[in-house]
C-alpha cells in the first residue's frame, strides 16, 4: 500500500471541481488524433479493444490532439495547463472515467518520453504557487471513499488507488491547483480562463500505464456519466450545463470537443438507459441495405448490461453472435465471387478492387425515438496487406464478461458530431464534417458562437491514411476491479 497507509480500492474515483468562470459558459478543447497516418496491425487494433473492454470506462474549449488513453493504443488527447506559473499537460479526454489525474514528480515508474512527438511533464506541487495538498479530513476525501478511510488522518494527504481489469493501476494522492483552459468568447475566439481543481497526483503507475508505454500521455481527464465525473462537477458550480459534444476527424486528425448547448447542427436524440454506468442506449433493429435482420427482442441485452454501449474509445464494433453472423453473411453475399480469407483466425477479409460504397450495402442501426446510425462500406471495411477486412467483430467469442455485448466504437462514430445531454439523459449524433465548425449557445446571454476545428501540432508530421479511421477518441468503457 502506498504511503504505508491503507488505500481504499475504488471503482471510479470522484473528482471535485470548482471553476470560477467569468462571462460565457461555453468552452472548447483542441484535440489531436494520436495515430493519424500510422499503419497499425490487426493485432494492435484488437489488443487495444481487449484492454479497453476490460476497463470500461458554458462551454469549455479543449484543444484536441490525439487519441485517448496513455496506456495502449490511445485515442484523442487534449492539452491543458496546470499550476502557477502554468505548465502544459497532454491528457486523454475520456468519457468513460470520472477521475482526472496526471503523473507526478515522485513517480519512478512513470514514462519520461513519448513517441507521439510531445514533451511529457511531471507535475511538481512545489513548483506551483497555487498547488495545495488535499487532506484526509476534507469533505472531498470522505465523498470519494464513501466515508473516512481507515488510518487516513487529518495530517495526511488523501490517497487514491485505481486498479483496472487489465492489471494496470494508478496510485497517488489528491492535490488542488489551478487548471488553465480556453473559454469561448466569440465566433472562433477563445479567452484564457482558469479554475481550481482537485485531481489525482500519480505517484505510482504499473502495467500499461507505466514506463514501458511508448505512446505515453501525461494523464487522463474524465468525462464519464456519473455525478463524480468532470462534466458533472463543472455543472454543480452552475457555470455550465451537463451537456458536451465531440466531433472527431478521422481523416485529418483533431476535431472539436465542447462543453455547452450545441444548436447547430441539429442532432436527433435517443434516451440513455437508466441505471447503467456507461452510455447505454436501446437499439431496436439492424438493417443491411434495404433488409432488416430478423432478431429476437432481447438480443441486445447481455446479463446485467442493457442495450448497446456507445464508446468512441473502442476501435472496432462488437455485436452479439446472432447479429454478427447474419450481418457478415449479407455483406459477403453482395459479391458472390469474393474469395474470403480468415486472417488471424478472427478477421473476415477479401480482395476487392472496385468502389466499396457501390459494391457493398450500408449498415443502419435503429434506436429508440426513431434515431438511426448509418455506417457506410468505406467505414466498416478497412485495408490490411492488400485485402479489405470487415470491422464488425463477434462478441459471442469474447471472454465470459464480454460475451455477446453490443459495443459500438470508432468504426461507427468517426466523422460524426456526438452530443451527450446528461441534463435530459440522452445521447445523439449526426453525420458532420469535423474539420468545419459548430454553433454553441451561451446559456447566460443566449448568444450563439461558432466553435471551430482544433488540431494540436506535435513535433512529428503525420500523413493520414484510411486505416486511422479505426483509431478514435474518448473512452467510455471502464470496468475497474473492485478490491
Amino acid at each position: 500500500m502506498m504511503m504505508g497507509e491503507a488505500l481504499s480500492c475504488v471503482l471510479l474515483l470522484t473528482m471535485m471541481i470548482s471553476f470560477g468562470i467569468v462571462s460565457a459558459n461555453n468552452g472548447v478543447f483542441s484535440v489531436k488524433y494520436k495515430y493519424a497516418g500510422l499503419q497499425r496491425s490487426l493485432s494492435d487494433l484488437k489488443a487495444h479493444d481487449d484492454q479497453r473492454q476490460l476497463r470500461i470506462l458554458a462551454g469549455v474549449d479543449l484543444p484536441l490532439g490525439g487519441i485517448g488513453r496513455p496506456d495502449i493504443l490511445g485515442l484523442y488527447y487534449a492539452k491543458i495547463g496546470i499550476g502557477t506559473p502554468t505548465k502544459d499537460y497532454y491528457v486523454q479526454v475520456d468519457t468513460g472515467s470520472d477521475i482526472m489525474w496526471v503523473n507526478c514528480i515522485q513517480c519512478r515508474e512513470c514514462p519520461k518520453t513519448s513517441s507521439l512527438g510531445i514533451d511529457l511533464t511531471l507535475y511538481n506541487i512545489n513548483e506551483s504557487d497555487t498547488g495545495k495538498l488535499v487532506p484526509c479530513d476534507q469533505e472531498f476525501c470522505y465523498e470519494i471513499n464513501g466515508g473516512q478511510l481507515p488510518g487516513c488522518t487529518a495530517n495526511m494527504s488523501c490517497p487514491y488507488l485505481e486498479i483496472y481489469g487489465d492489471g494496470s493501476s494508478t496510485a497517488g494522492y489528491f492535490v488542488k491547483d489551478v487548471v488553465q483552459y480556453a473559454r469561448v468568447s466569440g465566433d472562433l475566439k477563445t479567452t484564457a480562463a482558469n479554475g481550481s481543481v482537485i485531481f489525482g497526483c500519480g505517484a505510482r503507475q504499473s502495467g500499461d500505464l507505466g514506463s514501458s508505454n511508448e505512446e505515453a500521455l501525461d494523464g487522463i481527464l474524465g468525462f464519464g456519466k456519473s455525478n463524480s465525473s468532470m462534466i458533472s462537477q463543472l455543472a454543480v458550480t452552475g457555470k455550465v450545463k451537463k451537456i458536451f459534444a465531440h466531433c472527431l476527424d478521422g481523416t485529418n486528425g483533431g476535431g472539436i470537443f465542447v462543453i455547452g448547448h450545441v444548436v447547430q447542427p441539429k442532432v436527433s436524440m435517443t434516451p440513455l438507459i437508466p441505471n447503467q454506468p456507461h452510455y447505454n442506449v436501446n437499439m431496436t433493429a439492424v438493417q443491411v441495405g434495404h433488409e432488416f435482420l430478423s432478431l429476437p427482442t432481447d438480443v441486445f441485452e447481455a446479463g446485467d448490461r442493457k442495450g448497446a454501449i456507445i464508446d468512441s474509445g473502442t476501435t472496432l464494433a462488437y455485436l452479439p453472435e446472432m447479429v454478427y453472423k447474419p450481418l457478415v453473411s449479407k455483406i459477403i453475399s453482395q459479391q458472390p465471387d469474393l474469395k474470403v480469407h480468415t486472417v488471424r483466425d478472427e478477421y473476415t477479409c477479401f480482395q476487392y478492387s472496385d468502389s466499396l460504397d457501390d459494391g457493398f450495402p450500408n449498415v443502419t442501426f435503429h434506436f429508440a425515438n426513431s434515431v438511426i446510425l448509418k455506417v457506410y462500406p468505406h467505414e466498416y471495411l478497412f485495408p490490411f496487406e492488400g485485402l479489405w477486412c470487415i470491422g464488425w467483430q463477434n462478441s459471442g467469442v469474447q471472454s465470459r464478461d464480454r460475451r455477446n455485448m453490443t459495443l459500438l466504437g470508432d468504426l461507427v462514430l468517426s466523422n460524426k458530431l456526438v452530443l451527450y445531454d446528461l441534463e435530459n439523459q440522452a445521447i445523439g449524433w449526426t453525420e458532420y464534417n469535423c474539420s468545419s465548425s459548430i454553433q454553441v449557445q451561451d446559456e447566460r446571454t443566449g448568444t450563439v458562437h461558432l466553435v471551430g476545428y482544433h488540431y494540436i501540432n506535435s513535433a512529428r508530421s503525420l500523413n493520414v491514411q484510411r486505416a486511422m479511421l479505426l483509431l478514435l477518441l474518448l473512452s467510455t468503457l471502464l470496468l475497474s476491479l473492485v478490491c
